[in-house]
């Protein structure tokens, strides 16, 4: 890459951070990201007033926060927080009219489309990936010395480098997914929901379909399993998981497939602001 397109993709980085951190149409992706931390919060502050003991154990916390993680942030705040933020990347700059500014200056449009994504990306980590941290540091605070030696000293600081790596592995999938939507369809809304409903029924799926989805690798790598009740944990087909390495490399790969079909797809467009 030229200096010339290092500094253009600096410059649309910059101007592209101010305007999706401070973007009026999502704040309710700050809802999404905040709303686990103050939960687990309030958790920890009714547990520290409890009897001693509590009426539960450190283990039930790192259960319910598994849970939480791959219900809540997987199949909710990271799917439905990327939705929002890369989708109008380029939709919402149609929708405002305002896309035609970058296409009238000298800039490649895959630069363009590199420079959104990785804006969209620092977003979308800074808000979820932290929420993450903050909420597993806090779910189980109140336990004082016993959840600081789980950390420090058990497995607690290994799991919690893995829920950070999955949440920001989620980001980028996703990411790219929901870009691609937002330039290629009108509405991307359609495409999302379809997405939705696929990922969703994931576990029910026959094992090769389930390996095309992005969840079936994200729960791969989660590092505590959440056991299901009857009669879900019978209608949940077996499927013999995918090495770390390879999930986590399959999903770069699936992420820069897009993005370079995306960036093919804005050489090839052409604004229309009456559709």
């Amino acid at each position: 890459m030229s200096s010339v397109a290092v500094r253009q993709l600096a410059a649309i980085l910059r101007l592209e951070l101010k305007k999706t951190f401070l973007s009026r149409r999502g704040w309710w992706i700050y809802l999404l990201a905040a709303g686990p931390v103050v939960l687990c919060l309030l958790h920890t502050l009714f547990q520290a007033h409890a009897r001693p003991g509590g009426n539960h154990t450190l283990g039930d916390d790192v259960i319910a926060f598994a849970a939480m993680f791959q219900f809540f942030y997987l199949r909710g705040a990271i799917f439905f927080g990327a939705v929002g933020i890369f989708t109008n990347l380029f939709r919402g700059e149609m929708l405002e009219k305002t896309l035609h500014y970058y296409y009238l200056t000298p800039v490649r449009r895959d630069l363009l489309v590199l420079g959104k994504y990785l804006s969209g990306l620092a977003v979308a980590l800074v808000l979820f990936v932290g929420s993450v941290a903050a909420s597993f540091l806090l779910i189980s605070r109140h336990a004082g010395s016993v959840y600081t030696d789980y950390i420090m000293h058990g497995p607690g600081l290994a799991q919690l480098g893995w829920y950070m790596t999955v949440a920001a592995l989620a980001c980028i999938g996703y990411g790219a997914v929901f870009l691609t939507c937002g330039i290629l369809f009108r509405n991307p809304m359609i495409p999302a929901a379809v997405v939705f409903v696929w990922e969703g029924l994931n576990p029910f799926l026959p094992s090769l379909l389930k390996k095309i989805s992005v969840i079936f690798y994200l729960r791969n790598l989660c590092p505590v399993e959440v056991p299901l009740p009857p009669p879900l944990n019978i209608m949940i087909t077996d499927t013999e998981p995918t090495p770390a390495w390879l999930a986590i490399l399959g999903l770069f790969a699936v992420g820069a497939i897009l993005l370079a079909y995306s960036a093919a797809a804005a050489r090839q467009g052409e604004i229309n602001y009456g559709e």
